[in-house]
């Protein structure tokens, strides 16, 4: 189709370059700051795969079920995740990590190095914060529990309110991404395509940058409050489609761009993760995690020592400015 983005130029013709600092928030490794996030976490959506196949599972249990015993390792049970079998050994291995209360996430991503006695180790190769915009839209702490969701396809995919979307790169690489929006808006179902649209987030474009590369994708779609998720696979194709942007607007804001899977695969189910997880009624925030702080913590951490690098410990390291422009950001760029 014409309206297809095939290339990173054409991406960029669109919605502008990607702001050389955005990957200093990036470190290979799990600080101090992100080994408290994941002693707080009790959910986990993780993409596994390989360029022939990607799958999404979600893991779940009581707070730190996922563990850092090394700076540069996650360890996690077979036990806790929805689909063991998809943790084997040099599976690419991407992340989310969600605590009740707070907006952003915690992504990490890597490798599974190995499995053995029913535990999973995964070698990172990138840690950071992701910024809260997917679960402000979705209000995916506001929800209360609900004992149902639809059981077909197209009206679970209009309920829903949050994807996890997983894509992986051209050398294999694995990424999971959030997105939110309100019901009715977040995607819908034409024929054998899923859609969905893109929101201003943190402007790293990972998952345009995977799909332009290599379009296999699979995401889970969730209904916040909800134990069901529906599971998806199909090749992804991002695109300026204008009467699907149009269908895609919110507050009058029209997306620049659309995804739609092709040939979509949708299996709807329970998740015992999380029903494990037991996020709603949501709890309240640890009063200890802030994630201005982490952003800035792993800006100081980053190994580029550059000038753009040393402006933005500049910047971080004024009190305060950090949450001030996050706070903004969230505010004035929503949509």
């Amino acid at each position: 189709m014409s309206d297809a983005i095939g290339s990173m130029k054409a991406l960029e013709s669109v919605i502008g370059k990607t702001p050389p600092a955005i990957g200093l928030k990036v470190i290979d490794h799990v600080d101090a700051t992100a080994r408290r996030w994941l002693a707080a976490a009790p959910l986990m959506f993780a993409g596994l795969g390989d360029l022939t196949h990607l799958s999404v599972t979600l893991g779940g249990g009581a707070a730190g079920f996922v563990q850092a015993p090394e700076p540069g390792v996650l360890e996690l049970s077979m036990d806790d995740v929805d689909d063991p079998a998809l943790f084997v050994a040099d599976a690419s291995f991407g992340s989310l990590f969600l605590i009740p209360g707070i907006g952003e996430t915690l992504r990490i991503n890597g490798r599974v190095a190995a499995v053995a006695d029913d535990r999973a180790r995964i070698a990172i190769d990138e840690c950071y914060v992701h910024c809260a915009k997917a679960l402000i839209r979705s209000e995916f702490w506001g929800a209360g529990a609900q004992a149902d969701a639809p059981d077909d396809h197209r009206a679970f995919a209009a309920a829903s309110r949050f994807i996890a979307l997983a894509t992986i790169d051209a050398d294999g690489g694995a990424d999971l991404s959030p997105k939110g929006d309100p019901a009715g808006t977040m995607a819908g179902v034409e024929g054998d395509r899923l859609w969905f649209a893109d929101r201003p987030g943190n402007r790293r474009v990972d998952s345009f940058r995977n799909i332009i590369a290599q379009p296999r994708v699979a995401a889970a779609l969730l209904i916040p409050g909800s134990t069901a998720v529906m599971i998806v696979d199909g090749r992804a194709a991002v695109t300026t489609d204008a009467a699907m942007r149009e269908a895609f607007a919110v507050r009058g804001k029209t997306p620049l761009l659309v995804t739609r899977i092709d040939t979509v695969r949708m299996v709807r189910r329970e998740s015992a993760a999380l029903a494990r997880a037991a996020l709603w009624p949501a709890a309240a925030a640890p009063a200890d995690i802030r994630p201005a702080k982490m952003f800035a913590e792993h800006i100081r951490l980053n190994k580029d020592k550059g000038l753009g690098a040393r402006i933005a410990g500049a910047f971080v390291s004024v009190p305060g400015l950090m949450q001030r422009g996050l706070d903004k950001d969230y505010k004035d760029n929503l949509y």
